[in-house]
């Protein structure tokens, strides 16, 4: 089942406009890039389950939720996509990255894999397909059809930004276990 949820937060809103500016230097860009790719990620990671154990702290023994069941891979889609994953290196860093490589070809427009290398177990992983934009949906396609989301268990795409004429109502399919 596909689900596209649009994040609309005045915190994220107000990073990419500053990240739009034509006059944001370079390393500004890329920290307010590293931040909002934090922030969706909060959204991306929330229905991650959990377990509660047992823990020792300060005051007494209590039980708190730790992280369970599927980890985590982020794949990034080259080259746009490796700004994204830094957010989601610092919210979970344990996660294993993979890579795939696009371009789009000059006279069809489509897109062409030209680079993919992602974790061997990648069908036991939360595979996180990473790309800043999502205009015609075709790199989601092509990675959802043939990449990593063809063998991942389940996938999501972390976005930062849609064009408007894609509506809701033409998400695009993701691989065997929905997205987000």
């Amino acid at each position: 089942m596909s689900q596209l949820v649009v994040i609309d937060h005045p915190l994220i809103a107000h990073k990419l406009s500053l990240a739009r500016s034509k006059t944001t230097p370079s390393l500004q860009f890329r920290t307010l890039l590293r931040e909002i790719s934090m922030l969706l990620g909060y959204e991306v990671l929330r229905d991650l389950p959990t377990e509660l154990r047992d823990v020792e702290t300060p005051v007494g023994p209590t039980r708190a939720p730790f992280l369970k069941g599927k980890k985590l891979v982020f794949v990034p889609i080259l080259r746009a996509g490796n700004g994204l994953l830094d957010g989601l290196l610092d919210l979970a860093p344990s996660a294993r990255v993979g890579h795939i490589g696009l371009y789009r070809d000059p006279n069809t427009l489509e897109a062409i894999e030209y680079y993919c290398k992602v974790p061997a177990d990648i069908g036991d992983r939360l595979t996180i397909l990473v790309d800043p934009m999502l205009a015609r949906g075709r790199n989601g396609e092509l990675v959802c059809e043939r990449g990593p989301g063809a063998t991942a268990s389940a996938a999501r795409f972390h976005l930062l930004d849609a064009w408007p004429m894609r509506a809701p109502g033409s998400a695009i399919p993701l691989a065997q276990g929905g997205g987000r």
